[in-house]
């Protein structure tokens, strides 16, 4: 069953996830549930806070592979490049980002069991959107003032034009 995205203005985006203790099989059908939320809206990566639970778990889909991210932390970033992003919880804004170009993230899986996955490029800039949603933190709180004035303008006259 797809779960309700969570949208722009939610508080539940503002806030930090806390650590996930209990790994049962209602950890494992949220997990079902956000791949199946993240592929009906065409997404790459979706954060717990985004469908409404504060538990820091993430799952991400990259060269057809199904990533699931319980408790995960950088413990290593490198290089720096800035490229638009998306949000499925800001549907129809896109702004520039800085973000390291290779992280190491160190999380568990659905097991509890820990492991580390380094990743580059895309699959790097999904696990720090991501981390940043399980923290409160969304891309318009790391872009420039400019660029978040004219989505905040973008999506108030789209909130208008739908009225």
């Amino acid at each position: 069953m797809a779960l309700e995205i969570r949208r722009f203005g939610d508080p539940v985006l503002k806030s930090r996830a806390s650590e996930v203790r209990t790994f049962d099989e209602s950890l494992e059908k949220l997990a079902e549930e956000m791949f199946e939320t993240m592929e009906e809206h065409e997404g790459i990566g979706l954060a717990g806070n985004q469908v409404g639970r504060l538990q820091r778990i993430l799952v991400a889909e990259y060269e057809e592979e199904r990533l699931v991210l319980v408790n995960p932390e950088i413990s290593s970033a490198s290089g720096e490049e800035t490229s638009p992003e998306g949000c499925l919880s800001i549907p129809g804004v896109q702004v520039d980002v800085d973000r390291s170009t290779k992280v190491t993230v160190r999380a568990q899986d659905l097991d509890g069991e820990v492991f580390e996955i380094e990743a580059e490029g895309l699959l790097a800039r999904i696990f720090q959107h991501e981390i940043d949603h399980l923290d409160g933190v969304l891309i318009l709180d790391r872009t420039d003032r400019e660029s978040r004035r004219t989505a905040m303008r973008e999506m108030r006259e789209r909130l208008l034009n739908r009225s």
